[in-house]
């Protein structure tokens, strides 16, 4: 998969600038992933998928995020719905599975109502930051389930994607190519067996008989989201290594006597700091993902500390991915500041996906302090 990736990369990087300026990605570069398997990774073998390991997924987002952020984020993104959707009754699976490249879009947030129906239950509300939606077949969405004398439960269910509203919201300032839109229901029905309590979702626990013997559903949901997800960021701190040593030999520092910036003493301390500030990200990255492989692969409960360490990886990866970036950023001068400089890109990439609530670093370290010393957890996300 890394190397049917490395081969897309002169394609995919035709259509960056594209994806910059039109805030999603480009068709073509959706069909490339699409022949090279991208979207298949995390579907069940039995619906012609490759159900690939965590560590594959961490690699292959890395790689993307070489030649662009957006590109990675959405396939990640991607890859977490689509393994949530193999939770759910073998006849949702049925419906959802049609073709091996499905691309399900969602949330993890309960920003819409959900009141009882006959048959299943009806929908009110929107969700934002629904990253590929434009490019997507199913929504995973999240709702507040309220009905009289019971206490209310947030429930998740798979909708197709023309049952809800997209609204072009999508103005940031980075991660501009993933399309994050909102989206809208208005009293839309969802059939029952599309309907699972989110508590059991966040634990893993499975409403499938084809899937019940599957390893990578050995696994609660935030461990498997977070290993889905890092690559991203340990992709991006390597591409903003590799750019700015491009760049490197042929830039001068202005106003100084250094003909070319590989001269300064200050470069080498810059370099070496950012260098070992992306290998940290790998360790913590390769670290997490080995960890969730491992217990799918032996089928072995999950405790509560294995669980923070696996948010606290993912946060060390971004706060260092960040910090290598953020080196590198402020050593590549005014020039840099242009579109067509890679850098400025990747910064603004970087910074936000660390803003993002389940990858930012100082709420995951805290979460995992929190349990070293004892606590009990204050999320359910875990």
């Amino acid at each position: 998969m890394v190397r049917r990736v490395s081969e897309l990369v002169p394609v995919l990087e035709k259509h960056t600038a594209w994806a910059e300026e039109n805030r999603r990605l480009h068709q073509d570069s959706v069909d490339a992933l699409t022949e090279a398997g991208v979207f298949r990774m995390r579907t069940p073998k039995r619906y012609g998928g490759y159900e690939s390991d965590t560590r594959t997924l961490v690699d292959v987002a890395t790689e993307l995020a070489r030649v662009d952020g957006s590109l990675a984020w959405t396939a990640a993104v991607y890859w977490i719905p689509t393994w949530m959707a193999g939770l759910f009754p073998d006849q949702a699976q049925d419906e959802v599975f049609t073709a091996p490249d499905v691309r399900v879009c969602g949330t993890l947030s309960p920003s819409a109502m959900a009141a009882p129906a006959d048959g299943g239950v009806v929908v009110n509300g929107k969700w934002g930051f629904i990253t590929g939606a434009w490019h997507s077949q199913w929504q995973e969405i999240i709702a507040v389930q309220v009905e009289p004398d019971k206490e209310p439960q947030p429930i998740i269910a798979l909708v197709p994607i023309t049952d809800v509203q997209i609204v072009d919201d999508w103005h940031t300032s980075g991660l501009r190519g993933t399309g994050s839109v909102t989206t809208i229901a208005q009293d839309l029905f969802v059939p029952a067996h599309r309907v699972l309590p989110l508590g059991a979702v966040l634990q893993g626990q499975s409403a499938s008989a084809g899937n019940a013997q599957v390893p990578m559903y050995r696994s609660p949901l935030l461990p498997v989201a977070a290993a889905s997800s890092v690559g991203t960021v340990l992709g991006l701190a390597r591409a903003g290594l590799e750019a700015f040593m491009e760049r490197l030999p042929d830039r001068k520092i202005t106003y100084t006597a250094y003909e070319s910036q590989r001269e300064a003493p200050v470069t080498h301390l810059q370099v070496a700091d950012a260098t070992m500030k992306v290998d940290e990200a790998e360790f913590h990255a390769h670290r997490l993902a080995g960890l969730v492989d491992e217990k799918c692969a032996v089928a072995g409960a999950w405790n509560l500390l294995e669980r923070a360490q696996t948010r606290g990886d993912l946060g060390a990866v971004c706060r260092l991915g960040k910090d290598a970036v953020d080196i590198l950023n402020s050593a590549s001068g005014g020039s840099s500041i242009f579109q067509d400089v890679p850098i400025q890109r990747i910064m603004r990439d970087i910074q936000a996906v660390n803003q993002h609530a389940l990858m930012n670093s100082t709420t995951n370290s805290e979460l995992y302090g929190r349990i070293l010393c004892g606590l009990d957890p204050n999320t359910l996300y875990l």
